[in-house]
């Protein structure tokens, strides 16, 4: 059986190394690994740390580049590889444009898929955009469905995906994330050649950010960058802010953060100090999707700076809140879990709902059982 795992930006490598490396440990698989290369810098650090060089790279990523640019790519130059090798099945995870594109492509070749993580929703088109409409259709053009919770499963019956084509593991990235967690940095640092531990001054309580939703743009992201001024000026904390490349939000985070005493701005961190940094966090704050699943993880509360969320099973566990993207809201829940240890505590202590670690073991059992099922 031969199967080619397809991802392009960091959190999909993240979730799909798992999966790459149960599939190496069967002879019966023939597995090759596809990279778009959507995020070329951050991809690339999550290939080294995983050890995954990839058979193909189709280095589509451009400047301040459009969700229709990437499609467009990806289409176009995953086309011959497809037609060439005639895979089993393709593997894509998530719901990025790599995601849709190369699942349409395989669809186009009549090439099996396996969705990892599907049936994700907030039953709004444009939150998160384009990654709702991206994660909708994929699920439409999958033939074997790798749902993370319950809650995902009934949302793809929902949309008449029929139910022997559903199967719920749990989420990769926790088997990622125990296996990153449980290796020391090794010298290995963020950019900058500095330390993690030299990041933020020892006497204070770290609150890590995350912020670069593309939905976010324009005033909702002025408004949490206000907030985030406000929740540094306190004397007890110091905000560590690993801010994305896209100029529509180096640009204003710069400007409004970059000469705050108790902020440190940096480049994109590698996967591995950035896991190491959620653990000695005190607080998240997020509008990201994969962080919601890998801070509970941890032990970390995450208020997540979004409308809606995807992953509604953290916020029902008590792991997440949503805290949109009102300044005035973010300020005063931030400052809740800062000056209230009970209330900390609850979420802290909250039972991650995302999985055991054993994802990617139950994925590919499920492969090698849909090829004997075939060969019947």
């Amino acid at each position: 059986m031969k199967i080619i795992s397809v991802f392009g930006t960091r959190p999909e490598a993240v979730k799909m190394a798992p999966v790459v490396a149960e599939l190496k440990k069967h002879a019966a698989v023939e597995s090759k690994v596809l990279v778009t290369a959507q995020h070329r810098d951050m991809l690339d650090q999550v290939l080294d740390i995983f050890g995954i060089a990839p058979d193909y790279d189709l280095d589509v990523m451009q400047d301040n580049q459009t969700p229709t640019d990437v499609a467009a790519e990806v289409l176009r130059r995953i086309q011959p590889i497809l037609r060439d090798e005639r895979p089993d099945w393709i593997l894509v995870q998530g719901d990025t444009t790599t995601v849709l594109a190369a699942s349409l492509a395989a669809f186009y070749n009549r090439v099996k898929v396996g969705h990892v993580e599907a049936g994700l929703r907030t039953y709004d088109r444009y939150n998160p955009f384009p990654e709702e409409i991206n994660r909708v259709l994929a699920d439409q053009l999958s033939d074997l469905h790798f749902a993370p919770t319950e809650t995902a499963k009934r949302a793809l019956l929902k949309e008449a995906i029929p139910p022997e084509r559903i199967h719920v593991t749990g989420n990769t990235v926790i088997d990622a994330l125990r296996f990153i967690v449980s290796r020391p940095l090794n010298g290995d640092a963020p950019p900058g050649d500095v330390p993690p531990e030299r990041l933020y001054p020892s006497d204070k309580r770290l609150v890590l950010v995350t912020a670069h939703r593309r939905e976010n743009f324009g005033r909702p992201f002025a408004n949490m960058l206000a907030a985030l001024k406000q929740i540094a000026d306190r004397p007890d904390v110091h905000l560590l802010y690993p801010v994305h490349p896209n100029p529509n939000v180096r640009g204003p985070a710069h400007e409004v953060l970059g000469a705050h005493p108790h902020v440190t701005l940096l480049p994109p961190m590698d996967y591995l100090s950035f896991a190491h940094l959620m653990g000695k966090a005190h607080l998240i704050l997020t509008d990201s999707g994969g962080i919601q699943e890998e801070a509970p993880g941890l032990g970390v509360p995450v208020l997540v700076m979004r409308v809606v969320t995807e992953r509604p099973e953290a916020v029902e566990a008590g792991t997440a809140k949503l805290v949109g993207t009102d300044t005035a809201t973010i300020v005063r829940e931030a400052m809740r879990l800062l000056d209230d240890p009970a209330a900390h505590a609850a979420m802290a202590q909250a039972v991650n709902p995302f999985g055991d670690g054993h994802a990617a073991e139950r994925i590919v059992q499920l492969l090698l059982q849909s090829a004997a099922v075939s060969s019947q």
